[in-house]
């Protein structure tokens, strides 16, 4: 098992860098594409430009290219790219990007590739992406549990799920379903949890599109301005990235 790496202060319910369960060996993911690591001091600028979300019939070809360029896999792509778009449909006045979802997916999981999982092409994640008990242990936060182990497994503490990392309260009131097929919001499911990281952004930050919006939502998904500016380069390096000829 893995050790937990970095816990911010919980404000919201969303852990950062997540670890998994069970006896696998651990196979750290090192993504070819190299973020530049900027400090932005919080609330002074938004990630640049990641250029309009592509139209529906150049999407895929869209999503092969900057897929190769940013290392991101093309199905978790197509989750962001789908989430931005759906969000944008919605909540208009969020203007969350693609590419800041991105900055938070490679952050928590590497893209669903944490420990050697994968999003398959229905989205599911496999293995599936569990945290450490939040049992109050040494540089571990105390959450105890609120789902009877529902969506974690463990009916004493909470432990947060899924390539987005949500704790299963806050999961319980963000989480929706992608397609809209009335099943349950699967958070093991990279197109919910993609989709859901966007709801969530958007109820706590207000407009993503100005500084103060932009870093009260992540700062809110983790209260850690070292996360912060992890999610900022992220955001940043992949909007340069997609707009490359």
């Amino acid at each position: 098992m893995l050790t937990l790496l970095v816990v911010g202060a919980l404000m919201a319910g969303v852990v950062w860098v997540a670890v998994s369960l069970g006896d696998r060996e651990p196979v750290p993911v090192k993504p070819e594409f190299v973020v530049p690591a900027l400090q932005p001091a919080p609330r002074s600028a938004i990630p640049g430009d990641a250029g309009p979300l592509p139209a529906e019939a150049a999407k895929d070809a869209w999503i092969a290219k900057v897929s190769e360029n940013t290392d991101i896999p093309s199905r978790a792509l197509r989750a962001y790219v789908n989430a931005a778009e759906k969000t944008a449909k919605t909540t208009p006045r969020c203007e969350i990007t693609w590419a800041t979802i991105a900055g938070i997916g490679r952050t928590e999981s590497q893209h669903a590739r944490h420990d050697g999982s994968r999003a398959g092409e229905d989205g599911v994640v496999t293995p599936p992406i569990i945290g450490i008990p939040l049992d109050g242990s040494p540089g571990v936060l105390a959450v105890v549990d609120t789902d009877k182990g529902a969506l974690d497994g463990d009916p004493k503490w909470d432990r947060a799920v899924g390539p987005m990392q949500f704790l299963p309260a806050t999961w319980k009131r963000y989480g929706v379903r992608a397609n809209g097929d009335g099943a349950a919001p699967d958070p093991q499911n990279i197109d919910d949890a993609a989709l859901t990281t966007a709801r969530y952004m958007c109820a706590r930050g207000g407009d993503l599109g100005k500084p103060a919006g932009w870093w009260s939502a992540v700062l809110t998904y983790n209260n850690s301005t070292q996360y912060g500016q992890e999610v900022f380069s992220n955001a940043d390096a992949y909007g340069k990235a997609a707009l490359k000829p």
